[in-house]
């Protein structure tokens, strides 16, 4: 008990005095986690509002199979993602394995199916009550769509604090392609496991007191964002 209670005092002070360690690290997470949403979000909700919009054969699977990979494993994700860009892999000539560019490539990959997935449903549940004004105007899918983003706007922000929160808690993909390489790709939730394991605990109680205040504040947007769509 002695133990851990000077790791967490320790721990508080590092985060109160900024430790330049401990900010170099929280800052890459930062930079990896936010670069992955803004692509992610870039990609996955135009992906979302074409499915929404669009009547195709096939579609149904096509949604299936989105659904399905919002549950995919971060290990498996980051195996794929590291053959890829390895030297045998066809992206290997590039030199971007064990950098900050393959953890954006990972976490884009694994947020991107949670962002279009919600925005499908979220301008989905939008279309079935606008479709019958949407008719009556003649507005075609592309005006539609951009009218329902317009409309469904807090309940999308809450997918990309979806997709945010679920980043920046990764650890498995990140590992695995970051190689948590001192200066270089260490990260909050690769440290926390590397330093737990090392039995230095005061390093990881203060990423942990961090990463627990990102997470706290994701919830809280999002609980504002769904208390505003509540009210408007």
């Amino acid at each position: 008990m002695s133990q851990f209670g000077d790791a967490a005092g320790t721990a508080v002070g590092l985060v109160l005095e900024a430790d330049p360690t401990l900010v170099e690290i929280v800052l890459l997470s930062l930079r990896v986690s936010l670069s992955a949403v803004v692509i992610a979000a870039c990609i996955g909700m135009p992906l979302g509002a074409w499915l929404t919009v669009s009547r195709f054969p096939g579609r149904r699977l096509v949604i299936s199979v989105l659904n399905s990979l919002m549950g995919m494993p971060p290990v498996v994700l980051g195996l794929m993602v590291y053959l890829l860009l390895s030297r045998a892999g066809p992206l290997g000539e590039y030199g971007l394995l064990f950098t900050p560019t393959a953890m954006i490539v990972a976490q884009t990959l694994l947020v991107l199916p949670i962002i279009a997935a919600l925005t499908r449903q979220t301008l989905s549940d939008l279309h079935r009550e606008y479709d019958e004004q949407f008719r009556s105007f003649r507005i075609g899918p592309f005006a539609g769509t951009l009218i329902l983003i317009r409309e469904g706007r807090y309940s999308l922000a809450t997918a990309l604090l979806a997709g945010f929160g679920r980043a920046s808690a990764e650890v498995g993909a990140v590992m695995i392609v970051g190689g948590n390489i001192n200066h270089v790709t260490r990260v909050m939730t690769t440290t926390i496991a590397m330093e737990t394991s090392k039995g230095d605990f005061s390093l990881a109680l203060g990423l942990g007191i961090v990463l627990l205040a990102i997470v706290l504040v994701v919830n809280l947007l999002v609980s504002m964002l769904q208390w505003r769509e509540k009210l408007a």
